[in-house]
């Protein structure tokens, strides 16, 4: 009796040996060749999933995008009073603020596997004016991390411990220019930007929003 496939979870399977390729080697490498010997298929068995190579990236990036989007709704989608376990919506201004860097911290490449989904993403992003099919997705993500740095800056705003006076829309959008920017530090120059370092300049941006006092 033959085995049976499932196409979806096969589709994945494919788009994550895409993923693994890029990172070892750069998107450059991702051929369909590379991309067959990772995942142990044949190229054929990719072109029946896959139309062509240009849907075959489209996807690893959605994949990814939509990885890093699930990771970080679950980490920043709790109530910023308990999100540091401590379940204490009545602690001063400060305490709110420290607990809303660790839901930012979140965004940052912190540890090796957080660095590398980062510059996995960074290599599909980089290749946006050759592969203009890629933007779509780019476009997307970007949109998606917007509103969760909204998000949290409103919830950070409601908990007291942001200024009432903040602009958020011009907040959020200095604020992810911010991640984006250690984030690209800590992928291009890890030595030059620990993880230390990328808390300290969101701590010290965070005390400039102030608190509602």
């Amino acid at each position: 009796m033959p085995k049976l496939v499932d196409p979806a979870a096969r589709r994945r399977a494919v788009a994550q040996a895409v993923l693994a390729v890029v990172g070892r080697l750069g998107l450059e490498h991702a051929s369909l060749r590379n991309v067959a010997d990772e995942s142990g298929l044949a190229i054929g068995s990719i072109r029946h999933y896959f139309a062509d190579h240009n849907e075959l990236m489209i996807f690893a990036m959605e994949e990814l995008g939509a990885r890093i989007g699930e990771r970080l709704r679950a980490h920043t989608e709790r109530p910023l009073a308990s999100a540091d376990g401590t379940g204490d919506a009545s602690t001063p201004a400060a305490a709110p603020r420290a607990t809303l860097e660790e839901l930012l911290a979140e965004f940052l490449p912190l540890d090796d596997a957080r660095r590398e989904e980062a510059a996995v993403w960074l290599a599909f992003t980089a290749a946006l004016h050759t592969r203009p099919q890629l933007r779509p997705c780019a476009a997307e993500h970007q949109q998606e991390m917007h509103a969760l740095v909204s998000h949290v800056l409103s919830e950070a705003q409601r908990s007291g411990g942001l200024s009432q006076d903040l602009d958020l829309p011009l907040e959020t959008a200095r604020l992810t220019a911010l991640l984006d920017g250690l984030t690209l530090q800590a992928v291009l120059l890890p030595d030059r930007s620990p993880p230390q370092l990328l808390r300290q300049v969101l701590r010290r941006h965070l005390e400039t929003l102030g608190s509602g006092g």
